[in-house]
Formats: structure tokens, C-alpha cells, sequence
């Protein structure tokens, strides 16, 4: 019963380590490893205009709202000493920038950090309301019913009677009936908003999309302009060039159907300039957005939460479990002796500071010179505590005049010592000198080379820089260490190191 409890508990705990850390991974999208980045989009809006003399400056921009397939990771506005203001509402966003008064040239900047999030499914739109066919100018007025009739006569579909008006447009230069329109449409300088009007006229419900592409050192005078027919069920996109369907694979939506473009008052020479770039960004920095994003607080109480030192202290203390797992394994299963349970722990976070050649040297230097400082105060038959105490004090000062030494000869090394734990220290030669008395030097020395052994495989599995980084991301994975720690508990059958001692019963065994 006692075994079954055991097992259900190391499942459970198992279970709770490893689901959470799925959940983190496939979900809020935490990386495996330390060195996973993901590819983030910079782009930049530079607003540059000459302030005209004692004129209040307006300015308006559209900005990025909603992108399909991406989300916002971070974005900042640099404006000088200009009020801003942000106006969001259902179609879109704009910034509102405004100052009393403004001298020579002015530069006004918006930045955007975007990633892609994977998600392709659009969100579903309510349908249009079907436009009532404008009044024409009545020049105008002949020459776009024969265009609207031509596409009728030539298409099947709503995308394939806008596909037929975009390419006579697209054509109208050889078309001296069409040259009329083509003047109207060049005075506007929009053919997708002439497409628009156009399309309104056979009542079918069009929008303008406006965007970038997303390409690495690129920079643009203006957004790329697309045309958006409503087939009775969804949305569907044209490029008002060619008349093909589809958004390019690296295009990102700016701004639908919203009157609200880039304009100033106030000032002249004015314009506008695109810039986009592509970069890394580590994938942790990302996830605690996207776990936001996606209404998840988990990442809230992440250890990231914490300050920046005291995150620095339990990346050391979240690999102590691990260095306690390979001690339980080393004793349970392999059979090796040590002084003490934790020491050799301690004595392999002491060589994460002072690398392991030099700890190993300065550890044995200690203990050697401990031990016979421990023989001479045995002679002075104290008792316990005193003697303890005076072996500590004798370590502590033996620390001191090795740092010194050795920094005299050079080896700056030397100076790590300090990082030692005087305390596990004492103790060892403490225990050391009485198994040295009571049964023989060999044996003293099998157990502080034990406990060296040990200690050098909890430095090498703490060292593993993978682990660092998985038990501080994913620290439920500690409940997975407590489990195998349990299940190793209750193990009681020959160790390693036990077979290999009575391997000479097991083959003189009939």
C-alpha cells in the first residue's frame, strides 16, 4: 500500500511538472533552449516637415491596427516637445500630434515591434451594407456605365467583374473613350479610391487596404494600396495593377477603409517615409506578451518577475535539487561513500565560482592543511564545541593566508578560496581526522575522494548550461527531480559498487 502511494504521488508530481511546462512551451511559447530567437519586424514612420512661421502645426497619422497574422510587441512615439494624442476606435487608430509653434525643420517619428503569431485564421466581419450608385459627373457619367456594362458582360462573379473594371482601367490608355475618366482618376491620385467609386455604381461593396511589405531594408514613400470586394460571404482582395487576388505573402495591413490618411497643417515640405527591418529577439522576451495576449497570467508569476539580482541568486539555488539528485544516486545506486549528505553539493556550487581544476586544488590544500593543525589541537584534549570552534578558526585563517599567498605569486585564482563554505569545511576535517583514528587512513581517504567524486558529477550536472536555463524558465520541473529523488528513496537492493565487491561469491555460487 505504502509503495502504491509512493508511485501515485511520483506520477502526480511527474504529471504537474511536465504539464505545466507544456503548457508554457506549446501555449505561451517559452523556448527549449536558451539560445532560441525569433524573428521580429521594426518599422518606422519618419514624418519630416519646415514648420511656415507663426502657424499652430496639426499633425495626423495613421498607425498599425490589428495586423492579421501579427501581434504589437512594443511601440513608442518620439515627438519632441509636441502633444500627442491616440484616437482609437473600431476601424482604426491615429496619432494627433500638435504644437503652438515650430521653427525650421521638424522630424516626428513612430516605431512598431511586430512578431508573427502564427495565427492565419481571419476574424469573421459582419457583412457590408450594399452602396447606393453615386451621382456621377455627367461627363463622367457615360463613360463609366460602359465600362460597368463591359465588365457585366465579360465576368461571372462579383471578383470577376471588379477584376474586369481594374483591368480596363489598367488599359485605358490605348482607350480614347476612357481618357476622360483616366484625367479624373489621375487628379485624385488614388485609383483604388476611383475603383471604389466605380464599383459603387454596380452596387457592390468594395474597401481600400493600405500596408507594407515586409522586407528586410526597405524603405517607402507611401503605403501600398489594395482593393477589397465583398463576394456575399467574405472579403476578397485585389491588387488594382493586374486585377490577381491575394494579399503577397509578406504584405501586412496598415489601414482599411478608414478617410483618416497622413496629413499636416501648418507646414510645408512635407512627407512621409516607411522603414522596415528585420531582427532577432530573444523568444523569452516575447512570451510574456503573447501570455497576455492569449489572457494567461502565468507568466506574472514567473520567476522573471522577480529583480534582476534576485533572479541571479535562484538560478544558483534552482540547480541545488539537481546536485541533491545525482548525490541520491551516487550513494543509492552506486554505493559511493561521503562525508556528509549535503557537502558534496556545497563543496560543487563552491567550484562553479572557483572552476573545477583550481577548486579541486585549493579544496585539498585546505583540508590537508586543516587536518594537521586538527592533529596538534588533539593533543589538547578539548572537548567538543572548543575544538570545533578552533578547528573553524584555523580554517578561516588558512583561507585567508592562501588568498594572500597566492595572489602575491599570481594566481588570482587563489582569491576564489574565500568561496568555499568554512562551516562544511571544518566539518570535513572534523570527520575526516575521526575516521582517520578510527578506521585507518585508507579509509579517510576513500571517503573524502567519495565525496570529491561525488561532488565533481554535481558540478558537471549543474554546469550544464541547458539546465540553468530550464530549471529557472520551467522551475515545475523540480517536481519532476523530487520524484525520481522519491522513487530512489525507496530503493533497497544492491548497490553497484556492492556487487562489485562480492563478485567473487557470485561466481563460485553453484
Amino acid at each position: 500500500m505504502r509503495k502504491l502511494h509512493l508511485y501515485l504521488l511520483s506520477f502526480i508530481l511527474c504529471l504537474v511538472g511536465l504539464g505545466l511546462a507544456y503548457y508554457k512551451v506549446n501555449v505561451i511559447g517559452l523556448p527549449l533552449t536558451a539560445s532560441e530567437q525569433a524573428q521580429v519586424w521594426n518599422i518606422e514612420a519618419r514624418v519630416s516637415f519646415r514648420a511656415k512661421p507663426d502657424s499652430a502645426i496639426k499633425v495626423t497619422l495613421p498607425l498599425l491596427f490589428n495586423p492579421a497574422g501579427y501581434s504589437i510587441l512594443d511601440e513608442d512615439f518620439v515627438s519632441a516637445d509636441y502633444g500627442l494624442a491616440i484616437e482609437q476606435d473600431n476601424t482604426g487608430r491615429i496619432a494627433r500630434w500638435a504644437k503652438r509653434r515650430a521653427e525650421g525643420k521638424q522630424l516626428l517619428f513612430y516605431r512598431v515591434v511586430l512578431f508573427e503569431n502564427g495565427e492565419t485564421v481571419q476574424k469573421q466581419e459582419a457583412a457590408p451594407v450594399y452602396p447606393k450608385p453615386p451621382e456621377y459627373p455627367e461627363d463622367l457619367a457615360p463613360v463609366i456605365r460602359s465600362v460597368l456594362d463591359k465588365a457585366r458582360q465579360q465576368s461571372a462573379d462579383t471578383v470577376s467583374f471588379a477584376q474586369r473594371v481594374i483591368e480596363q482601367l489598367n488599359t485605358a490608355v490605348s482607350v480614347p473613350d476612357l481618357k476622360l475618366l483616366m484625367k479624373h482618376v489621375s487628379r485624385t491620385r488614388n485609383l483604388a479610391k476611383s475603383l471604389n467609386w466605380i464599383l459603387a455604381g454596380a452596387r457592390i461593396p468594395s474597401r481600400v487596404v493600405r500596408g507594407l511589405r515586409l522586407q528586410d531594408n526597405k524603405e517607402y514613400t507611401d503605403l501600398e494600396h489594395f482593393l477589397q470586394v465583398y463576394d456575399g460571404e467574405q472579403w476578397r482582395t485585389l491588387n488594382i495593377k493586374d486585377g490577381r487576388e491575394g494579399l503577397p505573402a509578406d504584405f501586412i495591413i496598415w489601414q482599411i477603409d478608414d478617410d483618416r490618411t497622413f496629413s499636416i497643417e501648418g507646414a510645408s515640405e512635407s512627407g512621409i517615409q516607411y522603414s522596415v527591418g528585420r531582427t532577432l529577439q530573444e523568444t523569452v522576451n516575447i512570451a510574456g506578451f503573447r501570455s497576455a495576449e492569449k489572457g494567461s497570467h502565468l507568466m506574472e508569476f514567473s520567476l522573471y518577475s522577480l529583480p534582476v539580482h534576485t533572479q541571479n541568486v535562484y538560478k544558483v539555488l534552482l540547480m541545488v535539487p539537481l546536485g541533491a539528485l545525482v548525490v541520491v544516486f551516487m550513494r543509492n545506486i552506486i554505493g559511493i561513500r561521503t562525508f556528509g549528505t549535503f557537502m558534496p553539493i556545497l563543496i560543487a556550487l563552491a567550484f562553479r565560482e572557483t572552476e573545477l581544476f583550481w577548486g579541486l586544488l585549493l579544496f585539498s590544500l585546505i583540508v590537508g592543511l586543516g587536518m594537521l593543525l586538527r592533529a596538534y589541537v588533539e593533543q589538547l584534549k578539548l572537548l567538543l564545541v572548543p575544538r570545533l570552534a578552533a578547528v573553524l578558526t584555523m580554517v578561516v585563517l588558512l583561507m585567508a593566508g592562501v588568498s594572500v599567498i597566492m595572489h602575491k605569486l599570481g594566481f588570482e585564482m587563489g582569491l576564489s578560496v574565500a568561496l568555499f563554505p568554512m562551516v562544511i569545511m571544518t566539518m570535513t576535517i572534523e570527520r575526516m581526522s575521526l575516521t582517520w583514528e578510527e578506521a585507518g587512513p585508507a579509509e579517510a581517504f576513500k571517503q573524502v575522494s567519495g565525496s570529491l567524486l561525488v561532488a565533481v558529477m554535481g558540478y558537471l550536472a549543474m554546469n550544464i548550461g541547458e539546465f540553468q536555463y530550464m530549471f529557472f524558465v520551467f522551475p515545475e520541473l523540480l517536481l519532476v527531480v523530487l520524484a525520481a529523488i522519491l522513487l530512489l528513496g525507496r530503493y533497497s537492493g544492491y548497490r553497484l559498487m556492492e556487487l562489485w565487491r562480492f563478485r567473487a561469491f557470485a561466481r563460485n555460487k553453484p
